[in-house]
């Protein structure tokens, strides 16, 4: 396979498919930046493509031949298949083509710390407290975060510093093309069960992960969770350990609450590194601080760095994100569309002192819902009432026969809704003053509870 560094350097035309994506409009910003010519396509107009364009790349609505004439090489999503006529065309012409994340790979070799945050769930809210972590710590660091944070206005930020941190998905083993010095492993659970066939497949792409660290590097890892602990066992260098409820390197002690918001001593080898006062909800946020604060004490960090940054961070885009009040009831939106995920989100909800706690929750592919259900299921009876929106297909066509309603009929009390405005209007007719309502899922579920805010 050629190397795609030979590519990725000014005078060359890099043709971006899914160019709109939360890791691709980035990637394209870093290339343009770097005199590569960038042009793209996606299927739908979109904020990131309207940006892109205001920065003078070319953006394509639709995926067709034509339109990979004159580049030298073209990069591709994970979701973007040898049928697309895009990819078909290039290999008729004999122009190579990569993954995203060889290219996101190349440029991290140009850094000196590459921080990779991996993990089943997590990622996301953890990358953004090392995101306010390097820039309290004034480190001037290259980001890519897979979502919204506010300190950035983007998921993303081009710095001039030698530290870059990146959120990392094992999907389609994306993250064995990273070149990472420290290595964060939150938790392995079985999930993309389109690609990996079970837990012990999943755990086989997180060791190989993990191998990837110099020996000079460090790998983090929490050890409250198995799986994490089991994609670790035998590597060649040692570990570090974080955790709430083992014994591990970086540990929470003193730890009280104030409306569900926590603060705590952060303890490495059981002495003192820093205090942290989180302006997020929830024991998982302990543990993503957890592994923040480490991963901060890898880059030769100290606690008072930690400390500024989690003080500031009050949640990434779509992750327990408030969005508004409904005739006294409060709308929070969230990511979550694993059951390992949700369990985190609704027992925090549970925590917080609202009368009811009301889960509109839309699942993400068929797969995931087939082969995780009686654990969505379990979840999903955690909130006083759910309600379930259609799957959302995603890259996937329904062949399993599955449905929302399928979950629905299994959960006390749930209702089934087809459509987004379905939800909006269930929201609407149930909601009381005390609620806590939750968008939930991956896909569009978003937009009902936007709706139910601006109607």
């Amino acid at each position: 396979m050629e190397d795609i560094r030979q590519y990725m350097v000014p005078g060359k035309k890099a043709h971006l498919i899914g160019i709109g994506g939360v890791s691709m409009s980035p990637l394209a910003e870093v290339l343009h930046h770097a005199g590569i010519e960038v042009h793209g396509s996606d299927m739908r107009e979109s904020e990131a493509v309207a940006h892109l364009r205001s920065l003078g790349i070319q953006v394509n609505i639709g995926h067709y031949g034509e339109n990979v004439a004159g580049c030298d090489y073209i990069i591709r999503t994970a979701a973007v298949h040898d049928n697309n006529p895009e990819i078909v065309a290039a290999h008729a012409k004999g122009i190579p083509v990569f993954e995203r994340a060889q290219a996101w790979g190349a440029i991290m070799q140009q850094y000196k710390n590459a921080v990779c945050i991996s993990g089943t769930h997590g990622k996301t809210t953890t990358t953004s407290m090392m995101t306010h972590i390097t820039m309290a710590a004034a480190l001037d660091p290259t980001i890519m975060v897979g979502g919204t944070l506010p300190l950035l206005g983007s998921g993303y930020r081009v710095g001039h510093g030698d530290t870059i941190v990146l959120e990392s998905c094992e999907y389609c083993n994306s993250f064995l093309s990273f070149f990472p010095t420290v290595a964060v492993i939150l938790n392995v659970e079985a999930d993309h069960l389109d690609f990996f066939k079970d837990l012990s497949d999943v755990e086989h792409s997180f060791h190989q992960f993990a191998e990837l660290v110099p020996e000079n590097g460090s790998v983090i890892v929490n050890a409250d969770d198995s799986g994490a602990m089991e994609s670790v066992k035998n590597l060649p260098h040692p570990i570090t350990t974080f955790a709430l409820e083992h014994p591990a390197d970086f540990t929470a002690a003193n730890i009280t609450e104030d409306k569900g918001r926590p603060s705590f001593d952060i303890l490495e080898h059981g002495t003192l590194y820093c205090h942290v006062a989180l302006r997020v909800p929830g024991r998982h946020n302990i543990l993503n601080a957890l592994a923040a604060a480490a991963a901060a004490k890898a880059l030769g960090l100290n606690g008072d760095a930690v400390a500024k940054g989690l003080a500031t961070f009050t949640g990434a885009g779509r992750r327990f994100e408030h969005k508004g009040n409904y005739h006294g009831a409060e709308v929070y939106d969230d990511y979550a569309h694993h059951p390992g995920e949700l369990h985190a989100l609704l027992t925090t909800a549970r925590e917080l002192g609202y009368k009811r706690v009301i889960c509109a929750f839309q699942p993400h592919t068929y797969s995931r819902t087939k082969a995780l259900f009686s654990e969505f299921v379990e979840e999903l009876k955690l909130a006083d009432l759910t309600i379930l929106m259609e799957i959302f297909a995603a890259r996937e066509t329904n062949t399993l026969g599955i449905s929302s309603k399928d979950l629905a009929d299994a959960i006390p009390g749930a209702i089934y809704c087809k459509t987004l405005d379905e939800v909006t209007e269930t929201l609407r007719s149930v909601a009381r003053d005390g609620d806590l309502i939750l968008t939930v899922g991956a896909g569009d579920i978003y937009l009902a509870g936007e709706k139910l805010l601006v109607q």
